[in-house]
């Protein structure tokens, strides 16, 4: 499982968990921005989780032997979060830092994020994620989408109630007490995660500074189609919420009433000549969101159905 392994007896400081799905190049792009951190290269690890590709991830990861300490672990096809969790049996960090096999950390990201770990000891780090596809508005928009929730949710950055897993920081051990990632979901298993850590009394810190860009190229259909599974995602969320009595309704209230914020915010992120576009994206985002949510809770009423997972 674990490959090229060679290292000091000394403890590393980070284990970067990298879960990656059918998409070499962008993997491969990834490996490059992390090669190019601003942190000295004995003191982190890179797990590669191969989640079941088609192709092995071998020759992606071949390129960076001698720039990086990495390994790969391969999963059957299992989902996202039953892939960071194998990632995570096999580090050696102090902390772990997740991103995305789709994402370019910034050249500091480690830095700022041991910068906030170390004055935080028990507390969870999420830093910003910026679209790095300017040209691509189904990209911008899924971002800006992420944004509002950030700007809301998080508006008291010490008190941060939810964050990405493409961007997310801790302690290994206090990883471990929680739990890990419910590997039930294949979305929203970040929201999920979250939850358990503000249901436990965990501190959540925003840190803006620790920035990754996110290069997930997007159409109308496929955008539909991701947050068509969002909307899935949020019906399993709510139930695991009620089932451990965590969920704040008001909060859920608040946000979908907080119009400036999801509806005219996303306006002042584009071109004028864009909002046409942009409304059109505004409503399908809504409109196949709450599909999914109606058709995961039909399922759910349905006895002897299954979800298969995806990453």
């Amino acid at each position: 499982m674990g490959e090229n392994r060679a290292m000091s007896a000394q403890r590393l400081d980070f284990s970067v968990i990298v879960p990656t799905y059918n998409r070499p190049g962008q993997l491969e792009a990834c490996l490059t921005a992390l090669a190019a951190l601003r942190y000295a290269v004995d003191r982190f690890e890179v797990i590669v989780v191969d989640d079941g590709s088609a192709e092995p991830v071998d020759t992606a990861v071949a390129l960076f032997r001698n720039r990086l300490n990495v390994s790969v672990v391969r999963q059957e096809n299992s989902g996202p979060a039953a892939a960071r969790n194998r990632g995570v049996e096999h580090a050696r960090g102090a902390w772990l830092a997740f991103t995305d096999d789709d994402c370019l950390p910034n050249a500091d990201w480690l830095q700022s994020l041991a910068h906030r770990l170390e004055k935080g000891a028990n507390c969870v780090v999420g830093g910003r994620t910026v679209n790095g596809l300017t040209d691509n508005l189904c990209s911008a928009m899924s971002q800006i989408i992420v944004d509002v929730v950030y700007r809301y949710y998080n508006a008291r950055p010490e008190q941060a109630l939810f964050f990405a897993t493409n961007n997310l920081a801790m302690p290994l051990e206090l990883f471990r007490r929680i739990g890990g990632f419910d590997e039930a979901f294949t979305t929203s298993e970040d929201r999920d995660f979250c939850d358990r850590c503000l249901y436990r009394g965990i501190t959540m810190l925003y840190a803006p500074e620790c920035i990754v860009y996110h290069r997930h190229p997007l159409s109308y259909r496929s955008f539909c189609k991701q947050h068509f599974h969002y909307g899935r995602g949020a019906f399993q969320f709510l139930r695991r919420q009620h089932q451990r009595r965590s969920h704040h309704g008001w909060m859920k209230t608040g946000f979908h009433l907080s119009m400036h914020n999801w509806l005219l915010y996303p306006f002042s992120q584009v071109r004028p000549h864009q909002w046409p576009a942009l409304a059109v994206l505004l409503f399908s985002w809504q409109a196949v969101n709450l599909a999914g949510f109606i058709v995961e809770a039909v399922r759910n009423m349905t006895p002897g159905r299954t979800v298969r997972r995806k990453t």
